[in-house]
């Protein structure tokens, strides 16, 4: 994770005059989250109840944290407080996209061969589907069929995958969604 945060300097909205200061900077994040870290994911396990999904808060509260260096407060008390409101901010926003998201629907055996009683309209969108998942990137493409053809949960998907958990959940969305949208559209 520190490793992570400290790669992503490139990507900050804080500008170091020199490289002394970044490594400061950098040095100070790592004192930060090695102080902080445990007591804010315990904080945020309570807040959503999912052992993976605070994880990726931790994550994204630590990368807001980067981006907005420049405000850091000092004392150790103040810097715990503003980890605290900036988590509780992520897990909020994280709630509302949660409620905006569709829900998810699973997909059926769509690769099984169309039987006799099969209807010209079943074969058509069977077909439609076929093609629409064969223009999936290969990503997407894994990620389904381990959560849906492998019936894997999240967590096992991201875990064979070697991804992160809100990575798996993100794919399977935008597969499924753009697998509806193209059947749709033929």
């Amino acid at each position: 994770m520190e490793k992570d945060l400290m790669t992503a300097s490139c990507h900050s909205s804080v500008q170091f005059g020199s490289a002394r200061q970044r490594l400061d900077a950098e040095r100070r994040l790592a004192e930060v989250h090695a102080a902080h870290a445990g007591p804010l994911l315990r904080f945020l396990r309570g807040l959503t109840r999912e052992p993976h999904a605070a994880e990726d808060l931790l994550q994204e509260t630590m990368l807001r944290v980067w981006r907005r260096w420049d405000l850091l407060p000092d004392g150790e008390e103040n810097v715990r407080r503003w980890l605290y409101t900036i988590g509780r901010r992520v897990s909020i926003d994280a709630a509302r996209v949660r409620r905006v998201r569709p829900q998810e629907v699973e997909l059926l055996d769509v690769f099984a061969n169309a039987s006799v009683e099969d209807t010209a309209d079943v074969a058509l969108a069977r077909e439609a589907l076929n093609g629409a998942f064969r223009r999936l990137s290969a990503g997407h493409g894994r990620v389904l069929q381990e959560i849906y053809f492998h019936g894997s949960t999240v967590e096992e998907a991201a875990r064979r995958l070697d991804i992160p958990v809100g990575t798996v959940k993100s794919r399977a969305h935008y597969a499924v969604r753009f697998l509806r949208s193209a059947v749709m559209k033929e």
